[in-house]
């Protein structure tokens, strides 16, 4: 096992280097200039001698395979450069977002879990009654909203309409993490309680199920001790997925209800051309999606005894 983690995360070096070298080179293919994108922002009209002096303070009249090479060597001494924006360190920004995308992630998941886990057993064991239409109902219509559109409807009702929740922004409290737990749970619910209801009904045809009822095991029994347990492989993968994309930060959500985490920061960095900023989310996500599938592989091997780590089935 150990053996196995350590390959894994071995294996994250080249797809780091690899990552960032296409995004710094695909950023650095871009019409637009970094210097010209922080001269708007300050409002002020530069000199071509000021412009010049910025380039080379920050490095960018170098070509880029040595501009690359220096950016590389800082990260491995953690230094990840400092923002063109703001001038603060880049590690420093991106760890004062993380704690708000991490909240986000948790209480998102969550109420997924709380969700989409009981509506798909539901939905399987009263399959093709009127339970089962409702909910299916309910998942095609959450898998049909784009998210942006149902953070619009939760902000027209509940914060525009009725008052009882704030707009956008987190510094309300327990109210402020509602409405962007609500948009993203609603459409991974939806989605994921069709895939519970589909593992679950694979698992109540097979025959060690039809052998339990011969014997007069109890329903329940057969169902939360058995193919529940069988069906958590396909739960856990979806999870697994969710956690790495919600802890890239979610940056459409974010941005609407200004939800200060590492999603709002990208798609800032993103219009404002803060290189560094970028390159340091490309690193976290990059990280995040090999470390969950570590998880995942891990999970894997205790849910199910037939998986061995890197022998496949036998």
């Amino acid at each position: 096992m150990n053996k196995y983690i350590g390959k894994r995360l071995l294996q994250l070096i080249p797809i780091l280097i690899g990552i960032t070298l296409l995004t710094f080179m695909l950023m650095n293919a871009s019409s637009t200039d970094a210097i010209d994108i922080m001269e708007q922002n300050t409002g002020t009209v530069w000199s071509d001698a000021q412009k010049e002096a910025v380039r080379e303070e920050l490095g960018l009249d170098k070509p880029l395979p040595l501009q690359y090479l220096s950016w590389l060597g800082g990260v491995v001494q953690g230094d990840m450069g400092e923002s063109y924006i703001s001038g603060q360190p880049v590690f420093t920004t991106f760890m004062s977002k993380l704690p708000a995308t991490i909240y986000l992630t948790v209480t998102s998941i969550l109420l997924t879990i709380l969700l989409s886990i009981p509506l798909g057993i539901l939905s399987a064991v009263k399959q093709n009654r009127i339970a089962d239409y409702l909910i299916r109902f309910w998942s095609f219509i959450g898998n049909a909203l784009p998210n942006f559109f149902v953070a619009l409807l939760l902000i027209f009702f509940f914060a525009l309409k009725l008052g009882w929740l704030p707009v956008m922004g987190n510094n309300q409290g327990v109210k402020s993490i509602i409405l962007p737990t609500i948009t993203l749970a609603l459409a991974m619910s939806s989605k994921y309680t069709r895939q519970v209801r589909a593992a679950v009904l694979e698992e109540l045809n097979k025959d060690y199920v039809l052998g339990a009822r011969a014997r007069g095991v109890r329903e329940n029994k057969i169902l939360y001790h058995n193919v529940l347990k069988s069906s958590m492989l396909t739960i856990v993968t979806l999870l697994a997925l969710s956690i790495g994309s919600l802890l890239g930060g979610t940056a459409i959500v974010e941005s609407i209800f200004m939800w200060d985490g590492v999603g709002k920061m990208a798609v800032d960095a993103i219009l404002t051309r803060d290189y560094p900023i970028i390159q340091a989310y490309v690193i976290w996500m990059a990280i995040i999606y090999v470390v969950v599938n570590l998880v995942t592989d891990i999970l894997y091997h205790f849910l199910d005894p037939r998986i061995r780590l890197g022998e496949g089935i036998r």
